[in-house]
């Protein structure tokens, strides 16, 4: 039997304001009708890993123990339109000038990379 990852969840405080975050970010949608403290997102063209929320309060530790790595063709113009969406960039001062990845947080503080893809590089799935 193979294992895939169906989804990824996180915990949120303000579960609508998390929701609409990730769905605008993705271009997600529900997977079904949300419940007062579950929302599961679905990629809304073809298949790919879900991203859930749970509200429950839950301690936030720095760094996280897990990140996710969002992969963009053109980075700049995903981290300006991520941060117009509630996204805030952080400040790493040990990143390598030459890395392909900035860090920023969603409106909760949830950590997560944008990944420049090189031209030889391929999206998973693809």
């Amino acid at each position: 039997m193979a294992l895939t990852v169906g989804a990824v969840v996180l915990r949120v405080t303000d579960l609508e304001r998390e929701v609409a975050f990730w769905a605008a970010a993705l271009d997600y949608v529900p997977r079904a009708e949300p419940e007062d403290d579950w929302v599961s997102l679905r990629p809304r063209e073809g298949g790919g890993v879900n991203l859930s929320f749970d509200r429950k309060r839950s301690q936030y530790d720095l760094p996280p123990r897990f990140h996710l790595d969002l992969y963009a063709d053109d980075q700049a113009a995903e981290v300006e339109r991520l941060i117009a969406l509630g996204a805030r960039e952080i400040d790493v001062p040990q990143r390598p000038a030459d890395a392909d990845w900035r860090l920023l947080e969603d409106p909760e503080g949830n950590r997560f990379d944008v990944v420049q893809l090189s031209r030889d590089d391929q999206r998973p799935g693809s």
